[in-house]
């Protein structure tokens, strides 16, 4: 594993072609293929059919049909992500269905069979995660135009019209926005290396500014995410079966496990470029109590597995945080403090998102007759699986408290 500890240069390319890091898109895949092999057309079909299927009443009979595969003819990493989002689609679709409660508590073998082996061969959780849904579910239209909302589209969709695209894109900018960022990563560590506290001082504005574009950026989901379809529609689909009272035991994976399964949903905090930051910045969430720091740690194991590691390696590293202190610079601290705020704006202003897209609808359905107690529920819990605001204003909290203080 890369420690930081040649130069910046050799270092960058080490990220890149150890951690599947790309320079320009960060933890997003490079160019994600659009299509599998003729053998598995029949996923294929289903994936990119679904709301329709689920509006026909015909998606789990669809499924049930499908023959059950070997994964032996998925070749590369590219191949085998786009399968493991097309089968994370089928399988959030077959156990939701249209949303009414109608949940189903196993999954057939036919599906659960070739999801588990291949989930086993990238080393991530048999469920619809960050790494899917966001990092390899995005195309261009036009392959030499810019990655912009307006030039790209997501492979497949959920129910609720284009409130997916609006959500998974917007999320994927964001991450870009920031991933920007990752490449001064090397930088910094040769900097505190050679006790160059002018370059360290340069390259934390870099990280603030890079923070700073991804709030921006945060905030186009207003203009293409509908606060009640996400909640009513999309955000079923992205609900997992770990503290979920509607599959409390989990999900039956047949012919795999003899007991049911729980995993957490998709959850924002499945991406690994804050988790980075927190790790650069010496930002420790353990602070803020066992509750939210297990969970982010849990949610690494939803990472692929290079994007772990490279958490990892920057934990390895020297303390960017350390160093500030021991040189009392006030130009230096500023800069860092610059990074941390940046930081606590993220998490505040998701928490402002989080409250318009699922407290305030969950209310408005309270009000509209529906059961409060599915509506109590609804409104606490994240598709992770988390009391959603207390487990934000934790990490937000946590987070403000390693602005350094004057003196």
């Amino acid at each position: 594993m890369a420690q930081f500890k040649v130069s910046p240069m050799e270092t960058s390319w080490k990220i890149h072609e150890e951690f599947h890091i790309d320079e320009d898109l960060g933890f997003a895949l490079l160019n994600p293929l659009e299509e599998l092999p003729t053998k598995y057309a029949g996923w294929m079909v289903i994936a990119r059919n679904l709301p329709d299927l689920i509006k026909m009443g015909r998606l789990r009979t669809e499924v049930e049909k499908l023959p059950e595969l070997s994964i032996e003819d998925l070749c590369g990493h590219r191949s085998q992500r786009l399968a493991h989002l097309v089968l994370g689609y089928i399988t959030m679709a077959y156990v939701w269905n249209q949303g009414d409660r109608d949940v189903r508590k196993v999954l057939p073998r036919n599906i659960a069979i070739p999801y588990c082996k291949l989930s086993e061969k990238l080393g991530l959780p048999p469920i619809l995660v960050y790494a899917d849904c966001v990092l390899a579910n995005w195309k261009k239209k036009d392959p030499s135009g810019p990655m912009s909302y307006e030039n790209m589209d997501i492979l497949f969709s959920f129910p609720g019209g284009d409130c997916g695209k609006g959500f998974f894109l917007v999320s994927l900018l964001v991450e870009l926005a920031a991933a920007a960022a990752i490449k001064e990563i090397p930088i910094i560590f040769h900097a505190i290396q050679h006790q160059d506290q002018g370059t360290l001082q340069k390259e934390l504005k870099i990280i603030a500014h890079c923070l700073k574009k991804a709030r921006e950026t945060f905030g186009q989901i207003h203009k293409y995410v509908d606060p009640k379809v996400f909640f009513n529609v999309l955000r079923i689909y992205l609900s997992g079966w770990k503290g979920n009272s509607q599959l409390p035991e989990g999900l039956l994976y047949e012919g795999v496990w003899d007991t049911p399964q729980k995993f957490s949903g998709g959850s924002a905090a499945q991406s690994s470029i804050f988790q980075c930051f927190d790790v650069l910045l010496g930002i420790q969430q353990s602070v803020g109590g066992e509750y939210a720091f297990g969970f982010l740690h849990e949610m690494r194991t939803y990472m692929p597995p290079a994007h772990q590691a490279f958490l990892q390696s920057i934990e390895s590293g020297p303390s960017v945080r350390k160093f500030v202190i021991s040189k009392g610079d006030a130009g230096l601290k500023a800069a860092y403090n610059k990074c941390v705020e940046a930081m606590v704006s993220l998490r505040s202003y998701h928490l402002q998102i989080v409250t318009k897209y699922i407290v305030i609808p969950a209310w408005q359905r309270q009000k509209e007759n529906q059961s409060p107690e599915e509506s109590s529920e609804a409104g606490n819990k994240g598709t992770g699986g988390t009391d959603v605001m207390d487990f934000l204003k934790t990490v937000r909290n946590t987070t403000r408290k390693f602005i350094l203080k004057d003196g």
